[in-house]
């Protein structure tokens, strides 16, 4: 009589219980994964954030203690294009990992500068709409990061936010701060203080994430986003409490406070 050979095949029971502990163990470690990525990019983020706080502290010393003129969202030239103004393009001698070029007529153009680039930053329903070819912020504006706007110098005329002047004057010196590792001089554009689903009142109370036409957040960071400080240190702030008790002006205002006219600091400052 012969033997009957060993079944070496597997049971349909047991090729299912295999799959499922697959997909059990990849439910688990796939956040994980995502996770330790957006980790490592919140902190290159934060690299790139103390190397522009070191820019601007090189930059006092040449300009008689004076922080640099204010521009913000300056779309018209766009980053990159001849003639483009930024916060970023007065720190660029000060890291110079970009290239400088000028046209037929002598006018600069500053290449895009790595260190103004935060790798979350994707952009938001604004790029889209104001620099449609951009994919972030740092292509269309030339930097990642939002400047605190009573933080900098604004000269009548020639400081612009959306590429419209201010009509008045004010510089800033960095002997006025009052509290330089409490006050926030630039931050990520976006924070999840921001966020309608952590903070129910996050359009009236930052003015980004609000309905259509009017909604300009993108969640880039969970928790929170990074801060620089005038004393040049940088750090994570998590949700909303962190980001309204930031000073964000040289007497030491701080964000969420009551502003007489503007409703908070933030809305006159940021």
């Amino acid at each position: 009589m012969r033997n009957r050979p060993d079944n070496k095949a597997f049971t349909l029971i047991e090729l299912l219980v295999v799959i499922a502990i697959i997909a059990i163990l990849a439910a688990i470690l796939f956040p994980i994964f995502a996770r330790a990525k957006e980790a490592a990019k919140k902190t290159h983020c934060l690299s790139n954030l103390r190397q522009i706080g070191m820019a601007v502290r090189m930059y006092l010393q040449d300009y008689d203690d004076t922080y640099p003129i204010f521009y913000a969202y300056m779309s018209n030239p766009a980053a990159g294009q001849p003639g483009h103004k930024g916060v970023e393009t007065l720190l660029h001698p000060y890291i110079q990992s970009g290239g400088v070029d000028s046209d037929a007529n002598g006018v600069k153009t500053f290449a895009l500068e790595p260190i103004f680039k935060c790798p979350l930053d994707q952009g938001g329903p604004f790029t889209d709409r104001d620099v449609p070819t951009a994919r972030s912020y740092w292509q269309a504006y030339g930097s990642s990061y939002r400047f605190t706007k009573c933080m900098f110098s604004v000269v009548a005329g020639e400081s612009s936010s959306n590429n419209v002047p201010y009509d008045y004057t004010k510089i800033v010196k960095d002997s006025e701060v009052q509290f330089p590792s409490e006050t926030r001089i630039a931050r990520d554009e976006m924070h999840y203080a921001f966020d309608r689903e952590y903070t129910p009142d996050a359009c009236n109370r930052y003015g980004y994430d609000c309905d259509p036409p009017w909604n300009f957040y993108r969640r880039w960071h969970h928790l929170g986003g990074n801060f620089l400080y005038a004393d040049g240190h940088t750090k994570f702030t998590v949700g909303h409490a962190g980001f309204d008790e930031a000073r964000v002006d040289p007497e030491g205002h701080r964000s969420g406070d009551p502003h007489p006219t503007e409703g908070t600091w933030y809305w006159a400052c940021d």
